[in-house]
């Protein structure tokens, strides 16, 4: 028996999610509309591979493109089904009178597998009476629930031959035909009717249901185990993450306090040597500006004082100008405050001493002092 869910969940595409339309299986066993398969295909030429949408399985494309591709027939029988079942058709006109003169259109109550017309209570009756249509098949049109009867009554008919029932089955081709293609092609191959080989296919079905239940469980059990292992790689990660913080801030503090003290370090060098070029500084600039000013006195006393203000001043200007220029002892300060290098020095042995941090992972600060003429 099938329920309305069941229907729904049987005659839906899984691409669209719409009720198939021209349904093609694949033989992967997955099935989908024409159209939609048509779509997913259309950047492959015949002869290319294409992957299920579903399963990812390839398969090649066949020479006429996938509108050679099978069509479902189980798939079709029970859209059948869905429109038969639905509440709409419970209204739908008698297909058998419908063309009769009479003053009001009879609603279809039942459908006839065999003549696949929906039929009125009235032409139902004369359906009953005639013996080539008394043994046929009719369901109720417009049931929510479906009766088995109708599948095992449903006859499949012949693409080539229309309206010819495929009851054939050819083992070789493995292969449902009418009598007419049996004739026509094959003839010499081993048959058997479909109704006596279903049996055995039903059998060889279940039995390959069961290997896949015991597949099922063996993919459910994997599953579990690959779950089991990413769980366990995700914790290891999650602690090798912290411990590696953990590590970096402890190298990060040990590498702080290097920096620290090689800054304060480098600041001292700074101040020292900028307070010796400082008081050096001061000391040009204190002669640089006694000799502007004796320079400036000596310009005035010489163009502007008298013959008896030059002449008592000569002396004492005289010598205090061979003084002014004498810069022995500032020349000894320049050449003993000489030329400064600041040198941080790293190597690469200092960083592969990260892994045990030291005092001098950083690196060291030399100071060399170049004196002029060494």
């Amino acid at each position: 028996m099938a329920t309305a869910k069941q229907l729904d969940d049987i005659t839906e595409c899984p691409i669209c999610t719409e009720v198939y339309t021209d349904p093609r299986v694949l033989p992967c066993v997955h099935t989908y509309c024409l159209k939609c398969i048509e779509a997913w295909s259309k950047d492959k030429q015949a002869g290319d591979k294409l992957a299920c949408p579903l399963c990812r399985k390839d398969f090649v494309l066949p020479s006429n493109g996938v509108g050679d591709l099978p069509k479902n027939f189980f798939v079709s029988n029970f859209l059948q089904m869905r429109e038969l079942s639905s509440v709409e058709n419970k209204s739908s006109p008698c297909e058998a009178c419908s063309g009769d003169e009479v003053a009001e259109k009879r609603v279809a109550a039942v459908y006839c597998v065999e003549c696949q017309q929906k039929l009125c209570e009235t032409c139902e009756q004369e359906h009953k009476k005639f013996t080539g249509t008394r043994q046929h098949s009719t369901v109720n049109i417009g049931e929510k629930i479906m009766n088995e009867r109708y599948f095992e009554t449903l006859s499949a008919s012949c693409d080539k031959h229309t309206g010819d029932p495929l009851r054939i089955y050819c083992f070789e081709c493995k292969l449902l035909t009418c009598m007419m293609c049996y004739i026509m092609d094959h003839n010499s191959h081993k048959w058997s009717d479909v109704t006596a080989v279903a049996g055995r296919f039903r059998k060889q079905m279940a039995t390959d249901v069961e290997h896949t239940a015991c597949g099922v469980e063996i993919c459910r059990e994997m599953l579990q185990d690959l779950e089991k292992e990413m769980k366990d790689f995700e914790e290891q990660i999650g602690k090798t993450e912290v411990e590696i913080n953990e590590k970096a801030e402890h190298w990060k503090r040990k590498i702080d306090v290097q920096k620290n003290q090689l800054l304060a370090e480098l600041a001292s060098m700074k101040k020292k040597r900028m307070k010796q070029i400082e008081s050096l500084r001061e000391e040009i600039e204190r002669q640089l500006l006694s000799m502007e000013s004796y320079k400036k006195y000596v310009d005035g006393v010489r163009e502007k004082g008298t013959a008896c203000d030059v002449a008592r001043a000569a002396s004492d200007l005289h010598d205090r100008a061979n003084e002014l220029v004498k810069f022995d002892s500032i020349k000894r300060a320049l050449s003993d405050l000489g030329h400064a290098d600041v040198m941080f020095k790293t190597t690469s042995e200092n960083l592969s001493s990260l892994q045990q941090p030291s005092e001098h992972n950083l690196g060291t600060l030399q100071l060399a002092i170049t004196k002029a003429g060494t």
